[in-house]
This record gives structure tokens, sequence and C-alpha cells, in this order.
């Protein structure tokens, strides 16, 4: 073995070196704020929890066997069956059997006189619903009320003295933070899983109200309708989507939106929303922009319905609604939300901001109502940015989705490679103005484009349908 004399300097250069280093770092929880790790141990919160939760069997009764008992019993060759003629007369005298499909889900105990939350679609049409306890114990189950927009629904058992859980704050869980699911994956009833806090206001195009909390604690199907709680052992979300095609990714409903659908089922077995009669979209760059607004918050208002609650209060299309009861509204479905979730007939402050100015107005909701109109097109020639526009009239307003009452000119067709189809403008959209200017017939556009110089900006405001406003900048 060869040894080097320098080796033993060499060997406490280097150890000195990775001192100082190590001095020189400050230790992890001086990095910032204390980040706990792992907790020691879940068994506590589930001891306490699992007796408030339960497994949920729900039947649904075909008569006479349905689609596929005819199917797989009545024409095993299907439509051209060869023995159809000997056998049909033969089926036709045999007694239609009843054909039972089951579906299992999860929910909890609310109360201690037997309210229980679950999916809708656990126990949508069902027409038995069993509810099996921790300790085996089991109650048939009736739908007290069910709202689908949500897919919440609101069971009754006949017991007392029930254990049960209590819904926390969802809006003040911060992602990263430790959550627990409790259910029945896969029929495997109290089961328990942990996780974190993935994410939060997920919209994964379910339905209108979609503000889901992204978790990746282990939910599989039959975890529907369970609780996602947090450390202190509270309900901070429901447990009702996963992704099909990703693993470690499931969705809870958040329990502070969950909360006042259940007290209205409930109190009445139905839920009813708030309705202002306004169409609405988020303030994009441009709109902020065009309507020199400084903060990007707030929505604005598209469209007023006629001689619903927002056109009797004096909302008018183009304001900017920043509060809703002195709570900010941040986006269109934070303002959905909010309406939605007030009860009808109140009146409700709401504050906006017209050509700059802040001003507060009362709103009297009314019930919500989703119709949307339909939308048609036709053609016409062309502007100089490759735009066909038609001027709509009483007579061909109702042909393109819009109202009898609704004057200016709509977009009718494009030329491909025009500047216009570039910028995406559709067929459809309706111009309201040109750079502020307010236009109406072809004369008025093509007066306002005469006084725009050559390779000068030209913005344009169009209503989409009956829900939207974009802003598109030509170049003239």
């Amino acid at each position: 073995m060869i040894f080097n004399r320098n080796f033993p300097r060499f060997f406490l250069s280097v150890a000195c070196l990775a001192l100082v280093v190590s001095m020189s770092m400050p230790p992890a929880a001086s990095w910032g704020k204390s980040v706990p790790m792992v907790p020691a141990s879940f068994s506590e919160l589930a001891k306490t929890a699992k007796p408030a939760v339960v497994n949920i069997r729900a039947v649904k009764v075909n008569k006479g066997g349905g689609r596929v008992y005819k199917h797989f019993f009545g024409q095993p060759f299907g439509n051209n069956d060869p023995f159809r003629d000997f056998f049909e007369p033969f089926m036709r005298q045999q007694p239609q059997r009843d054909f039972k499909q089951q579906s299992l889900g999860s929910g909890f105990i609310i109360s201690r006189d037997g309210y229980i939350v679950t999916n809708n679609h656990v126990v949508a049409e069902a027409d038995e619903i069993r509810v099996k306890l921790y300790n085996d114990k089991e109650y048939d189950a009736t739908i007290v009320g069910a709202d689908p927009k949500t897919d919440l629904a609101l069971l009754k058992v006949e017991a007392d003295d029930l254990e049960h859980l209590e819904l926390g704050d969802s809006e003040s869980l911060e992602v990263g933070t430790w959550v627990v699911a409790i259910g029945s994956p896969f029929g495997l009833e109290q089961t328990v899983t942990a996780g974190i806090v993935s994410a939060k206001g997920r919209i994964i195009g379910s339905g209108p109200y979609d503000d889901f909390i992204q978790t990746d604690a282990s939910i599989n199907p039959g975890n529907s309708g369970g609780p996602l709680l947090n450390l202190e052992g509270e309900v901070v979300g429901i447990n009702t989507a996963i992704i099909a095609s990703g693993q470690g990714i499931g969705f809870a409903i958040p329990a502070n939106l969950a909360r006042g659908i259940i007290d209205q089922l409930r109190d009445s077995g139905e839920v009813t929303r708030g309705w202002m009669g306004v169409a609405i979209q988020d303030i994009t760059p441009e709109l902020a922009e065009y309507y020199n607004i400084e903060e990007k918050s707030g929505v604005l208002v598209a469209k007023v319905y006629k001689n619903d609650p927002a056109d009797k209060a004096g909302i008018v299309p183009g304001d900017i609604v920043t509060h809703v009861k002195d709570v900010r509204v941040k986006s269109s479905r934070d303002l959905s939300s909010a309406i939605a979730g007030l009860g009808v007939g109140k009146k409700i402050p709401i504050t906006l901001i017209r050509e700059g100015k802040e001003k507060t107005v009362s709103v009297v909701l009314a019930k919500r109502s989703d119709s949307e109109p339909g939308a048609a097109l036709s053609e016409t020639g062309f502007d100089p940015f490759g735009l066909g526009f038609q001027e709509l009239d009483s007579a061909n307003a109702n042909d393109f989705g819009y109202a009898r009452d609704v004057r200016g000119l709509v977009v009718a067709d494009l030329k491909p490679d025009g500047q216009g189809a570039t910028t995406g403008i559709r067929r459809g959209d309706l111009l309201k103005e040109v750079n502020h200017t307010p236009v109406a017939t072809v004369e008025q556009y093509l007066d306002v484009l005469s006084k725009i110089k050559k390779g000068q900006t030209v913005q344009l405001l169009f209503r989409r349908g009956n829900t939207n406003f974009i802003v598109v900048r030509l170049t003239k």
C-alpha cells in the first residue's frame, strides 16, 4: 500500500472545509416557518371518526329485467335471432323477472338523530337504500333531498344517539396540509387513507358549481360520499370524483359549499338558488385596459335579462361587479357561487364600478333559471379585416340567437385568410363598439373606420352570444 505524506494535511483541509460549510448552513427549521413532517400516527383520528362513517348500498329494481334481461334472456342472438319465431311465443308466456342493480358508496353521519350526507350519484333513482355502521348495525334509509348540480344528497335513518362528525372550514384549508379519507373503496368498508391537499378550486367539468379540493389521499370507486377530514377530525370535504386514468388524484366537494346545500335539504328537501338575471365573464387584460380597470379582479356584466332582478335594480351591461355583501368577487365563478348560495327573495347589496365610479345597488334575488337561447348564422360581404357583417333587426335577430329588440352588427362570415380570422372572432359575435364608439349600422361602422389612419390600432368590442364580451385589436 502506498501512502502520501501529504494525505493527513489534505484530509484535514477537506474536513475543515466540510465543517465550515456545515457551520455556514442554517438548520432546516431556521430556513423559514417550521415544516412539520408526517404525523406520528393517524390512529386516534381514525378511531374517533370511523363510528360516524357509513357504508351505503343502493338498489334499483328494473321491472321486467330491463334491457339487460331482455338482451341476454329474451333474445340471446340479438335482433337477428334465427330462433325468434320458435322461442318468442314461449318467452312471452314466461314471467318477466325483475333485475336489481346495486351501487356501493360511502357517507357520514352529521347529527345524533340520523341525518347522513353522501353523493347524489350514489343513491340517485334508488328503490332501496341500506346503511351499515362500523359496528355492523344496518338501517333502512330514506332520501330527504338531493341536489344533482353539486352531487350532494341527504339521507335519514331512524336512530338515536349516533356518533356524528362536524363540518369544518374548507376556506381556511391550505394546500399541502394533511387530510384523511375514510370510506368503502371497492366495498372494503372503513378503509382509511391519508395524503395532502394538492390544490383547491379545481374545475373538472362536472357541473356549474365546480370548486373541488384536490387531494392525493387514495380515493377509489366506493369512496364516493365519504368524508375528507383535517387533523382535527372535522369534515373539510366530501369525496366525490376521481380521474380514471390518473393515480393518486381525487376530488372532494368543499365543506363550505356543502353546508348551505345540506341546510336547505334538511329544511325543505330541495335547493333553491339565487338569481340576479345577468350573463357575466371574467376580466381579461384586454377588457381591463378597455374599461380602464386598474385591478384585474371583478366580473363584467355582459348582458342583463329584461325584468329580472338586476334589470330592476338598475344594473346595465358593462358594469363591473366587485363585491357581494362586502365580500370581494374575484371571478365569475365567485359571483355565481355567492349568488347561488343566497336565499331567494333576499335583498343583497351589490357593489359595482360604472364608468370608473363605484356605486352600490340593492338586488332582490329571484329563483335561478338556466335557459340559454340558441344561435344561427347567415352570410354577407366583407370589411377590410375580412369580417362579414349583417345588421340585426326584429326580423333576423332571433336567427342569430338574440332578442328581437337587440340591434347591432353581427359577424355572419369570415375570410379564412383575413386578419379578423386570426384573432378569435367567431361567426355570431355582435359588434358593439369601435374604439369606444357605439356602432349599430354598417354606415356607422364604416364612418368610424374612415377616421382611423392606416397603420393605427383598431379596438373592436364584441358581445359573444348572451354571455361574454371580447375585445379584439386589429391594425388598419
